[in-house]
Parts: structure tokens; C-alpha cells; sequence
């Protein structure tokens, strides 16, 4: 078939009263209180967990790319079908490219150091751009391909083997689509994009039989002239077919290496929770930038203190921080998590 080849949590240790003129926090990676320091040990675990399964699923992927890319290439080249060959090419192209994929995880995996302040995360959305545009690539070959056969006029194909490869090809990638979808659930996007692409592939699985069912029906009426156009028509189809899932991952990964704005539903739930905390200690204003890097979900969080604010000690705001924390723990990817506080709003506009 088509087969598709921790953060570390920083908390804002700023200090200051709502009474000075300034008092902006600072990213770093002490927490400001035990309770804090607890939770970011079971953050770190649980990051790592995540990663290194992660990690796994892309080997299962890696393991079923490679094993249909041999099955196609032979199976192709003995049924006489551009459809199949193109199908093994894809499959070989995208073994390479999960495994550029895995480098990446691991190499995100190593964390902040002198060279990388804020994590080695961008790794990953620039890894999801490089395998869209190279997948784009051999589809659109394949696209020119096909198009210059039909004009040409193309060869015969073993309509019958087509078929049989088509069910193994639909029945498999089910499975390893169920696999990738089941272990992707909370994982990175590395693996969300590996089990899209699998289920895309699977869904053009299905095209293939149909396409190949139609010429079985015109090679029995007596019109195999028609019947050895199905081949090179197919693979137009599904290169066409396909282009539009690079293509939407090329856009998010875009996003990500741009350090634009997250999903506005997940902005608008961490908005929320700050409000209420505004709330909740009388802050006059608050400000949220947020942005997704890969694994990493970056958040500046900033308050504006005034005479109405019940946090007014050091303590007070480390407290505040806390509730943060607490309260977004909802979110499937522990922040790196900046909190300022000032008296003066042109410090965080």
C-alpha cells in the first residue's frame, strides 16, 4: 500500500510585589515551590514514557513500510503494474523518512542544553515538513508518469494479481492503521501524521481494487483494449488523490516551525483558565502567548498587579503559579510555562 514511511517544563521563577513598578518572572527550570518541584519530576517521567513509545511506534511503521515496500516492487514488476511499482517506490521512500522521523524524536529527547536554551522540539515539526514535500514530490513524478504513459499508450497488467495485491494491500494497512491510531492517542505529531498517512493509504487501497475490478469486468466483455488504460488512470487518481495529505501537513508544520499560535480551541481553554485565576486574585489585566514547537507547548503567561490584587508576596505569586499549573494539567503536553507579574502593562504589551 501507500505506507507512509518531553518538553522539560519550565516554570516562571520571576519575583516581585504588585507594589513595585516592575516585576517580571523569568523562564527557569527550579520550581518556585515543593508541590511545583513534585510535578515537574512526574511531568519529566511521563514525557519520557511518551517519547519512548513514541519512538517505538514509528519502528512498527518503519518495520510494515519496508515489508510492503518489498512485496509491491516484486509483486508490481510481475503484474505488469505502474499502479504497484509506484506503490513500492512510495513505500521505500517512506521507510527513510520514518526513520529521519525517529532521529528526530530522539534527538528532541535530549532536552535544553548551551546550544539548544529551549529544547531540541523544532526538530520534529521541521521533520513532518521535509517528509510532506518528498512524499508531494513522488507523487507528482508519479502523476507526470502516468499522464505521458497514457498518451503513449500504455502496456498490458495481470488484472488478476492487481486484485489479489489490492486485498492483501487494504486488509494489512487496516491493521497497521488501527495500530499507529490506538498508539497515537496522546502522542506527538510525528506519530498522529504517520497513523493519517496509513489511513489514507488504506482508504486508496480500496480505490485500487475498484479500479482494477473495473478492468476485470471490461477484459470480460471483450474490451482489454479499454482495460490496460485502468493501471495508468489509477495511478493519476491516487497520486492526485493523495497530494492534498502532504500538503496539509506541510501547512502544520509550518505553523509550528514559525512558532505560530496553537489550535484557537486549545488557545481559547488555557485563555480561559487564566481569566479565571485573574479572577480568582484580582488581577487587573492578564496577557497569554502561547505557541506549539513540536512536543513543546511554549506559554507566557502575564498578570498586572494593582491595589486590588490579593497576591502580594513573593509567596502569593509562587502560589499563583502553582494553580496555574494545577489547573492546566489538562493539556495533553506539560507547558514550558513563563509567569510574570507587573504594576506597569506596557512591560508585557
Amino acid at each position: 500500500m501507500l505506507a507512509a514511511a518531553a518538553a522539560d517544563v519550565d516554570i516562571g521563577t520571576g519575583t516581585g510585589t504588585g507594589t513595585g513598578h516592575s516585576a517580571v518572572g523569568t523562564r527557569g527550570r527550579l520550581p518556585a515551590c515543593p508541590r511545583a518541584a513534585h510535578a515537574v519530576h512526574q511531568d519529566g517521567a511521563m514525557a519520557s514514557t511518551k517519547r519512548s513509545s513514541d519512538s517505538t511506534t514509528l519502528l512498527i511503521s518503519v518495520a510494515a513500510s519496508a515489508a510492503f515496500a518489498v512485496l509491491a516492487l516484486v509483486w508490481g514488476l510481475l503484474a505488469g503494474s505502474r499502479l504497484i511499482v509506484f506503490d513500492g517506490l512510495y513505500s521505500f521512500a517512506s521507510v527513510g523518512l520514518s526513520l529521519l522521523a525517529v532521529l528526530a524524536l530522539r534527538t528532541a529527547r535530549r532536552g535544553a542544553d548551551e546550544r539548544y536554551p529551549w529544547g531540541r522540539e523544532i526538530w520534529e515539526p521541521l521533520t513532518v515538513v521535509l517528509k510532506a514535500v518528498a512524499l508531494a514530490g513522488l507523487c507528482l513524478y508519479a502523476l507526470v508518469g502516468a499522464v505521458a504513459d497514457i498518451i503513449a499508450g500504455p502496456e498490458p497488467v495481470a488484472v488478476d494479481a492487481a486484485l489479489l495485491y489490492g486485498v492483501v494491500a487494504t486488509l494489512a494497512g487496516v491493521v497497521v492503521t488501527l495500530v499507529l491510531r490506538a498508539r497515537s492517542r496522546g502522542g506527538s505529531d510525528l506519530v498522529r501524521a504517520e497513523a493519517a498517512e496509513w489511513a489514507g493509504d488504506t482508504a486508496l487501497s480500496v480505490g485500487v481494487i475498484v479500479g482494477f475490478g473495473i478492468a476485470r469486468v471490461l477484459d470480460a466483455i471483450g474490451r482489454a483494449d479499454l482495460a490496460r488504460y485502468v493501471d495508468p488512470a489509477m495511478v493519476v487518481l491516487v497520486s492526485a488523490a493523495f497530494l492534498p495529505v502532504p500538503a496539509r501537513l506541510v501547512a502544520t508544520g509550518f505553523r509550528e516551525v514559525l512558532t505560530m499560535a496553537p489550535p484557537a480551541p486549545l488557545l481559547e481553554q488555557i485563555r480561559d483558565v487564566v481569566s479565571e485565576v485573574e479572577r480568582d486574585h484580582g488581577f487587573s489585566e492578564s496577557f497569554v502567548r502561547a505557541a506549539k514547537v513540536g512536543g513543546r507547548l511554549d506559554l507566557e503567561i502575564d498578570f498586572v498587579v494593582d491595589d486590588r490584587s490579593t497576591a502580594r508576596t513573593v509567596h502569593d505569586l509562587d502560589e499563583v503559579r502553582a494553580q496555574l499549573r494545577e489547573r492546566l494539567s489538562f493539556l495533553d503536553t506539560p507547558p514550558s510555562m513563563s509567569v510574570s507579574f507587573t504594576a506597569d502593562r506596557t512591560w508585557v504589551t
